[in-house]
């Protein structure tokens, strides 16, 4: 600042979610996206037990925060949500699909 060095102490790790924005479309759009994903470094799929009941408001607050547009309707399963959002960092912009399937009785 002002022509001087800066030391700027910065806490890790940096969350990505602050370099979301929230991107709408299609059910068809979101989809043959999806499946062009093949690459194991284009996908991630955990599946857990679930520490709480699901609660749908809950889930969807908790999605919207981590800064991605909640796509309500894309999916087949009404259970399920889909989420989508592009990643900006200073030199290129990557698209990201969020695919939450909930599992009520398995509680996963």
């Amino acid at each position: 600042y002002g022509g001087t060095l800066q030391n700027i102490a910065v806490k890790l790790p940096v969350m990505l979610n602050k370099f979301f924005q929230p991107t709408e479309m299609t059910s068809q759009d979101f989809f043959q996206r999806w499946k062009q994903l093949g690459a194991p470094q284009q996908e991630v799929q955990k599946i857990f037990k679930a520490k709480h009941p699901m609660d749908t408001d809950v889930t969807k607050a908790k999605i919207l925060g981590f800064g991605v547009a909640l796509l309500d309707g894309v999916d087949p399963n009404p259970a399920n949500f889909v989420g989508a959002g592009v990643i900006h960092t200073k030199n290129t912009q990557v698209g990201c699909l969020l695919r939450l399937e909930p599992n009520t009785q398995a509680q996963v």
